[in-house]
């Protein structure tokens, strides 16, 4: 009695809802449901792409954006129910395809079918009376169909057929469920390779500047600026190599749209080889470096001007740093700079980080002055290159150990008083602005920088294949038809025992006009003596 309540309260629904879940049309349903799944991750920014964007998009929103966020609008590929889907999808398959490969592999074994009783009732029919007796006319039938799996059998005399009849049985288009089945196993593994892909691979960003001086090695996670893994990448074992940006080129066009990017790059996989060993490449728009199981993108570029500060005691410091574009039409850029005091000018520590220099600003590739004192720029073409600077001295924070912005100041700082402004001034090319205690501040020029991404994914091949073999499985089932045709050939009438009749039917195992209206000729042509012209199937 436990045992019957336990099948029908537990067992009995477990195993409907297993067939349910392994139905292709359940699986069609999770593919579609996934699909949809992924518009927000398209249409909304994303955490993992750029946290920053993300947050602003949600301040901005607010209640709404904070209930989408908890919802995982904004992490879609990570997200609980975007999982789910994926996992269900992937059970499903598993059971559909399982019984169906196995049934599929039975179907090529078993020869086909009998013919039916009555082949009048047929989509396709025709009977005609033929010269020639009943094993020639299946032979010849049997010769003519040829690339079909056919089975000759021969029918005993009996009450329907007197003197006996011999049929012939022939089937194609076993090729349409193998590329269902080809569809269906690559649509799996491409969601294997997928989650193999996000689960071993890794993507980082990072600022180079392109004066062939900066270099970016790929040994640890540290040397990014933005790094994001899969669960299984630590951060050790990464493929080693070695990249430096030697001079970047930027094409515009008349509206201020980039048009083209070529970054003249060397690399090397030896670590430890001099750079005038490296070898060299052109990087562009689609056009990635391939090295060491990675490739190397270039996804954005800039200015970066470089600045010297010459200290009362005539010591020098100069930086070159990477300014931010505030409109890519225009590569108006905003960026900030930090000074240290040289060692010795300031035995106090103190007093060091009260001298500090920091500057704060805009760079304009094209300057235009819209108002007195206010630059903007003209064009993304360095023609007329211009700073605006804010000069600061104080504690940069430098010294405090905490992470900073690197492209901002610290506004804390500036509120607390410990950093002051001294002066806000404009500078041309090579021109230079003096403090009350006798630093010089200099715009010496600028170098272009990029930033560039490397991308490791094991599993790019195997999700290329998978989607090839995707393609090739779709068309198969596209164009192969299954079919089936049966001949029936029963010996004349006693007074003509030279002629036969013969029945040739006609199935199509997809739709009843798999055969086209040229159905008669066809068959005829089975049984042609061969002078006569054959119509191939």
């Amino acid at each position: 009695m436990k045992q019957n309540l336990f099948s029908r309260l537990v067992v009995t629904p477990l195993r409907k809802a297993w067939r349910g879940l392994t139905s292709m049309r359940t699986a069609l349903a999770l593919l579609f449901l996934l699909a949809l799944a992924a518009i927000p991750g398209a249409l909304l920014p994303q955490r993992d792409l750029n946290e920053g964007k993300t947050l602003e998009y949600i301040a901005d929103k607010g209640t709404v954006g904070e209930w989408m966020d908890r919802l995982q609008l904004f992490d879609v590929f990570s997200s609980s129910w975007f999982t789910a889907i994926y996992v269900l999808l992937f059970v499903s398959l598993v059971g559909c395809l399982t019984p169906r490969t196995w049934e599929h592999y039975k179907a090529l074994r078993t020869a086909p079918v009998k013919a039916p009783r009555n082949l009048r009732r047929m989509p396709r029919h025709i009977s005609e009376t033929v010269d020639g007796e009943p094993e020639l006319i299946a032979e010849r039938i049997e010769k003519n169909l040829r690339g079909w799996r056919t089975t000759v059998r021969t029918v005993e005399p009996s009450d329907r057929y007197p003197r006996g009849a011999v049929e012939v049985s022939a089937e194609k288009g076993y090729l349409r469920e193998f590329g269902n089945l080809v569809f269906h196993f690559a649509l799996l593994a491409l969601l294997i390779t997928i989650a193999v892909g996000k689960l071993w691979g890794y993507e980082g960003t990072r600022s180079l500047v392109a004066d062939g001086e900066q270099v970016m090695c790929n040994t640890s996670t540290a040397v990014y600026d933005s790094f994001r893994s899969g669960a299984m990448v630590d951060g050790t074992g990464m493929d080693p190599f070695c990249i430096r940006v030697d001079h970047f080129d930027a094409d515009f066009l008349p509206s201020g749209q980039p048009a083209m990017y070529d970054a003249k790059m060397r690399y090397t996989t030896d670590v430890s080889a001099p750079p005038d060993e490296w070898d060299t490449t052109q990087v562009q728009v689609n056009r990635p470096l391939r090295i060491a199981g990675s490739r190397v993108y270039v996804l954005g570029n800039g200015f970066a001007p470089t600045f010297t500060v010459t200290f009362p005691n005539g010591e020098k410091r100069t930086e070159t740093t990477v300014f931010v574009p505030q409109s890519t039409e225009t590569m108006l850029s905003e960026g900030a700079v930090r000074f240290d005091t040289p060692a010795g000018m300031y035995p106090d520590e103190d007093q060091r980080r009260k001298h500090q220099v920091a500057l704060e600003g805009l760079f304009a590739p094209d300057a235009v002055f819209p108002q007195e004192g206010l630059l903007d720029s003209a064009s993304p073409v360095p023609d007329k290159p211009y700073v605006a600077v804010r000069i600061y001295e104080g504690d940069t924070g430098l010294d405090t150990g905490r992470p900073q912005n690197v492209y901002t100041l610290d506004q804390q700082l500036i509120d607390q008083g410990r950093l002051k402004q001294r002066t806000s001034v404009n500078l041309a090319l090579g021109e230079q602005t003096a403090l009350p205690d006798g630093v010089t501040v200099r715009f010496d020029g600028y170098q272009r920088w990029v930033s560039i991404q490397v991308s490791n994914d094991p599993a790019q091949t195997g999700v290329l294949i998978s989607a090839i073999a995707m393609v090739v499985g779709l068309v198969i089932s596209l164009m192969i038809r299954r079919r089936r045709i049966w001949a029936r050939i029963t010996p004349g009438a006693d007074d003509d025992e030279r002629r036969s009749v013969v029945e040739v039917a006609g199935l199509a195992r997809t739709d009843q006009a798999g055969w086209g209206d040229g159905f008669e000729e066809q068959a005829r042509g089975l049984f042609a003596d061969g002078r006569t012209e054959r119509t191939k199937l």
